[in-house]
């Protein structure tokens, strides 16, 4: 057997644990995975590389950021075969954006969970997340992001189980929050409610004050943040599962924007095809006190963009039944 096609043997066809520990998914997954490539996206096998082959290329830099120099020695390619196919199936997985975005669904009016039964209607959750990239030096102060990071400000939309419903990459890291979702609003219609100010809203503020809500605002913000924790726990099983989101790539920026919505994309097909998602199962394993919703969160929030008074007007309005219910009920 070539040594080519005995290292992809032993990471999809030898057991689950190294093909999750090598790629971030078990074998069945893998191979459909390499079915939708090759169907829905086009990827083909070439003379002497597979389908399989190709996907590990791009699986191993994504979940490791493993350097080209590394991944041509585990294959025993050269560096340009790793580099010509790695992009190859970048393009084919942008493909997938129909299969793989999740259409989100509403909370109903019957819903009991305490996190979400307040927000009927709701789709889910939404904030920005640096990610660090590689800019020509003359285009980094656009790049620099208030804590001194060349970064993008990248804008994701969760729903309720942690799967994307819309990624936005490629604004500059000086870009605020604000202006990043009045981006995002343009190309669609209608706002989120938004919080209110000068009120108590990070979960960790209400855990070191250790008091209950005294007001209908407080008492909103308390559990709007609780709501909106989704999206802090999804940005942190990102950054675990793929290692390429926690340093810096040296890919050209376009390829670094798509790269962030590939990364996006599998973790929405990995929730989808495997009955518990590793990653989140690792981390709660390792760090329980990630789910604790009364710790600071690592996210910052998007705080700076006005809402219309339409919005104003319905949150004002379910401040009031909350507060009113909660009241009711001690």
């Amino acid at each position: 057997m070539p040594d080519q096609v005995s290292r992809v043997f032993r990471l999809t066809c030898n057991n689950d644990k190294d093909c999750l520990d090598n790629l971030r998914m078990d074998m069945s997954s893998f191979t459909r995975l390499c079915y939708l490539l090759h169907n829905v996206g086009g990827l083909s096998d070439s003379k002497y590389v597979r389908v399989e082959e190709k996907a590990c290329f791009f699986l191993s830099v994504l979940a490791h950021h493993k350097k080209n120099v590394t991944v041509k020695f585990d294959h025993v390619r050269s560096g340009h075969t790793v580099s010509i196919y790695f992009n190859a199936v970048l393009v084919c997985l942008l493909k997938l954006v129909p299969i793989l975005t999740v259409t989100p669904k509403p909370v109903e009016d019957g819903c009991t969970v305490a996190r979400w039964k307040h927000f009927k209607g709701c789709l889910g959750a939404l904030d920005g997340m640096y990610i660090n990239v590689q800019t020509p030096l003359a285009h980094n102060p656009r790049y620099r992001n208030r804590k001194g990071g060349i970064s993008v400000n990248v804008l994701g939309v969760v729903d309720r189980n942690m799967n994307f419903v819309y990624m936005l990459p490629g604004w500059e890291g000086s870009a605020s929050d604000g202006r990043v979702l009045r981006d995002a609003v343009s190309r669609d219609n209608g706002l989120k409610v938004s919080t209110v100010e000068g009120v108590r809203y990070h979960l960790d503020e209400w855990a070191q004050g250790c008091q209950a809500p005294q007001d209908q605002k407080k008492l909103f913000n308390q559990r709007h943040s609780k709501a909106h924790n989704i999206i802090e726990r999804t940005w942190g099983i990102m950054k675990w599962r793929w290692a390429v989101l926690r340093s810096t790539t040296f890919y050209p920026l376009r390829t670094q924007n798509r790269m962030i919505l590939a990364c996006a994309l599998l973790h929405n097909f990995i929730r989808r095809e495997m009955e518990v998602d590793p990653a989140e199962a690792q981390i709660h394993e390792d760090h329980h006190e990630f789910y604790n919703d009364d710790l600071p969160a690592e996210v910052e929030y998007v705080a700076s963009i006005d809402p219309s008074n339409e919005w104003g007007v319905w949150r004002d309005n379910l401040e009031g039944k909350m507060f009113n219910e909660w009241r009711g009920g001690r």
